[in-house]
């Protein structure tokens, strides 16, 4: 293929993604399904699992744009986390985001291997099970004008909850590691340290000279280009550094939603072009889902899905119940922390490096649940949001 036929394949990708997540969002609005499991769905569609349209490249670009779409997710849900929000939702968003994960991976791990599971696969399915889906919960909360309390809360823990997620993965691998004989278990337990510190060390150094930077230049063009560019930067040094890109941008936009007296300027800059990006971001991911997987892991995914959201109605009933957090949310936030994506895929893939002879017990669970998980998570997100009241709101709150 010529020089100018590549690139005319490239551009006609581009356009006609871009073309197919209009269509999505139009239909979104009316429709029951939210836009993200519309674009999941019209990229399960153009994928190789049916239709199989998408040139070999884009198989590229999904790594990518999964660092920048979800660096940028994780840049505006430091938005949320200023020290006037914590003060109000602080308590009952540690408190409930610690229970779902807690619960979840001990409900998990103990079902499984009370019913003959082997202990490894137990442990590391109880690992994966909290990570979360933060970019697919996001913009079902904008996409649909969510706001309040309730929405507050969610927006809260799903800032947080890969970071302790991560945290239970590695330390559940070390242990695996230990009782399969492996070396390298403490290793283990240091990475996930090292991905969690360097993260939060890394989001600050980056995150102070950006607050000083807020309102010093004019609002407009030079703002979004300090903004994006200081994000790209973010995610680019953590995944240098291997360490969690998410909880780095996360880290920098705490940072400057507290300290920088216009911090609202690179926020918004940053929300009036992150779609673009999310809209390919959802379409390659669903492109990626097989069905084949989810028939492939059986009973097992079954299980795992079942547990997952028992795991997570109960952990977080606990957790607001200890913090005082009124019976509405903690009643309905475990069903809104429903979807999850690619760092459960992730985390399934480094697991199956640790132990190549359970890959093909491993990653089809997890392959195959997040067919269920990435397509229904968000309906049952917005119906939630409905339930409670945070959508259709019209009185400001």
């Amino acid at each position: 293929m010529s020089e100018s036929g590549g690139i005319a394949i490239i551009l006609i990708t581009f356009g006609g993604l871009f073309v197919l997540g209009l269509l999505a969002d139009l239909a979104g609005r009316h429709s029951p399904l939210p836009r993200v499991t519309l674009l999941l769905l019209a990229g399960f569609v153009i994928g190789p699992s049916v239709l199989d349209w998408l040139p070999d490249f884009t198989d590229q670009w999904f790594p990518v744009l999964t660092d920048i779409a979800l660096a940028l997710i994780g840049f505006l849900l430091g938005q949320k986390m200023t020290r006037q929000r914590f003060r109000e939702l602080g308590r009952a968003v540690i408190a409930m985001s610690l229970g779902e994960v807690v619960m979840t991976a001990l409900l998990v791990f103990s079902v499984l291997a009370a019913f003959g599971v082997p202990v490894e696969v137990a442990l590391l399915l109880a690992g994966i099970a909290p990570a979360t889906a933060p970019a697919a919960t996001v913009d079902v909360v904008r996409e649909y004008g969510a706001r309040g309390r309730f929405t507050d809360t969610l927006l809260g823990i799903v800032a947080i909850d890969d970071a302790w997620g991560l945290l239970a993965f590695s330390l559940l691998l070390a242990v695996a590691q230990g009782l399969s004989g492996q070396g390298g278990a403490m290793e283990s337990v240091l990475h996930g340290l090292h991905e969690i510190g360097g993260a939060l060390l890394l989001g600050l150094a980056l995150g102070l000279p950006m607050a000083y930077l807020t309102g010093r230049v004019r609002p407009g063009e030079p703002t979004q280009a300090e903004a994006l560019g200081l994000v790209l930067l973010a995610a680019g040094l953590a995944e240098w550094l291997q360490v969690s890109y998410i909880l780095t941008a996360m880290v920098m936009g705490v940072t400057v939603a507290n300290l920088a007296t216009h911090h609202q300027r690179p926020f918004r800059a940053i929300e009036g072009i992150e779609w673009p990006f999310l809209i390919l971001f959802f379409l390659l991911a669903g492109a990626a889902l097989h069905v084949e997987a989810l028939a492939a892991a059986g009973m097992l995914a079954g299980a795992y899905i079942g547990l997952r959201l028992v795991g997570r109605l109960i952990g977080t009933r606990v957790g607001g119940w200890l913090s005082g957090a009124d019976p509405t949310t903690r009643h309905w936030i475990g069903l809104a922390l429903l979807p999850q994506a690619g760092v459960a895929v992730g985390m399934a893939l480094l697991a199956s490096q640790s132990f190549p002879e359970l890959k093909d017990v491993i990653l089809p669970v997890v392959l195959g649940s997040t067919v269920i998980f990435e397509i229904l998570g968000p309906v049952v997100t917005r119906w939630t949001l409905t339930r409670v009241g945070d959508i259709g709101r019209g009185d400001g709150t």
